[in-house]
């Protein structure tokens, strides 16, 4: 049973139902995007007891600004349809996404909602980098024709150890192993 099992609250069915809509056609780690929402939403209810709604909802929808059309103010949407909580949650982990396209990403671990559904979502973006390492057939070679991405790690653990103490133990656990595998990978692949 996850976060998403039902029966589950109304507003969690009505935001399945946006993501479902607004992922449609858009594809994040070579699988459609609704996977990675659903993914990113269960893995915080794997860590997190009993997790506020609206973490569950901002987890679901937390790729909307990229998927929307530019042509609707998808916070003022989130905010009307899900509630300030929702809108500001998605609104920093878009904020996140971007800063990883600066040379010195800022690491923010002092909001626990961001914090949960930030290292939830690292979580399943390292897995599923893994794993489609592993599917090529040829992991070295993945990540060596990644340098942008092995330049990220040393972030990740860097925002793995600030996050440790401020996150459930096996979400810490979890986020970790990912990455330490993610390492060992990018490691072979830049000798």
């Amino acid at each position: 049973m996850t976060v998403l099992s039902p029966p589950r609250s109304a507003v969690i069915d009505r935001a399945l139902r946006d993501a479902r809509r607004w992922c449609a056609g858009h594809t994040i780690d070579d699988r459609p995007a609704l996977v990675h929402a659903v993914r990113v939403a269960v893995t915080i209810g794997e860590h997190v007891p009993a997790p506020p709604t609206d973490l569950v909802v901002a987890a679901l929808l937390h790729d909307a600004p990229d998927q929307v059309s530019t042509a609707v103010d998808v916070y003022q949407v989130l905010t009307a349809d899900y509630g300030p909580e929702v809108s500001r949650i998605v609104g920093a982990l878009q904020a996140e996404h971007r800063a990883l396209d600066e040379p010195d990403p800022p690491i923010r671990v002092n909001d626990q909602p961001v914090l949960l559904a930030s290292t939830a979502d690292k979580i399943v973006a390292l897995t599923s980098l893994s794993r489609r390492a592993g599917a090529t057939g040829d992991v070295t070679g993945f990540f060596a024709q990644r340098p942008v991405l092995c330049g990220l790690l040393p972030h990740f653990r860097a925002f793995e150890q600030a996050a440790r103490a401020r996150v459930p133990a096996s979400m810490s656990a979890h986020l970790d192993a990912a990455l330490a595998q993610l390492e060992r990978a990018a490691a072979a692949g830049a000798r």
